[in-house]
């Protein structure tokens, strides 16, 4: 017997020594992935710290003995690129386009989901349909829309064309079918409007499914390029994304550490939204989890 006890604690350390050695190969793979994937956002910040018009710095040399945070406010507050002017107009569309299309869409989500009508599943269908084509394809007639609208090099011109979304819709009807149609039962007992039904028990249990969506919509937004570049033609009325190809064309191609400073500021936004939404990520790739 004592044979056999010695074998078998001999076999659980064993084991337990490749859990640890096969967890630790992992972490490790992942923590080289995650400095390879990071290095060139590093480069980048390093590289905006550099003074003014300073060559691309060597591997060597890439930290920068006195940091320069000025170029910070310099890209900011240059008077001929109004560049806040254009981080003002990104974060003022891309806050009503979320805010809007989420608002949009959970309704339509709501009406998929919970109304019954006729040719209800059909029309879903044609609705998923829009899926298949590329954004490019459609800029031109919503391009003529908005001209005839006379709202060209405005922020309705930015705003209105994004308030809707097909795959936003998708995504928070197949998370809506989730919920118990119990809890809705209920609240019509109780004498709830289906909009009260909608704002006071689908919504807080679809958390998860609107930060998604919600984080899905900014990245969009925050990174489009064509649809301002098209809509608007005036300086004050651009973009950062379009901004900062003007910004670049000026003083980029000669001030590297300058054009770097844009980027950083493009991409700050977007990895605070990340980083504060990642959690929800996962919760809405299991589309169905009703506490």
């Amino acid at each position: 017997m004592g044979f056999w006890h010695a074998r078998a604690g001999h076999n659980g350390d064993v084991i337990r020594v490749a859990k640890i050695g096969k967890t630790a190969a992992t972490y490790g793979l992942l923590s080289a992935l995650a400095l390879f994937l990071i290095a060139p956002f590093a480069w980048m910040v390093f590289v905006s710290l550099h003074p003014s018009n300073a060559a691309i710095p060597e591997v060597s040399k890439l930290v920068p003995e006195q940091p320069q945070w000025k170029n910070y406010g310099t890209v900011l507050f240059m008077p001929e690129i109004p560049v806040f002017r254009f981080l003002l107009n990104s974060v003022i569309v891309t806050v009503a386009v979320v805010f809007g299309q989420l608002f949009v869409s959970s309704l339509a989500a709501y009406g998929f989901a919970r109304l019954r009508f006729r040719g209800r599943d059909p029309l879903f269908m044609l609705f998923l349909l829009s899926l298949m084509f590329a954004g490019p394809v459609t800029q031109i007639p919503v391009y003529l829309t908005v001209r005839a609208m006379g709202i060209l090099d405005t922020y309705w011109a930015l705003i209105i064309p994004g308030l809707s979304s097909a795959f936003n819709v998708f995504l928070l009807r197949q998370f809506f079918l989730q919920i118990p149609v119990e809890l809705d039962e209920a609240a019509r007992l109780d004498g709830a409007s289906e909009f009260l039904i909608y704002r006071r028990v689908i919504l807080p249990l679809s958390k998860a499914a609107l930060a998604t969506a919600g984080a899905y919509t900014f990245f969009a937004v925050w990174t489009d390029f064509f649809w301002p570049l098209l809509a608007t033609n005036s300086m004050d009325m651009r973009t950062l994304e379009v901004g900062l190809s003007v910004f670049k064309n000026s003083y980029g191609a000669t001030n590297w550490p300058l054009q770097m400073t844009a980027a950083v500021l493009v991409l700050i936004p977007p990895i605070v939204i990340f980083l504060l939404l990642q959690k929800y990520f996962v919760r809405g790739v299991t589309m169905g989890s009703v506490k």
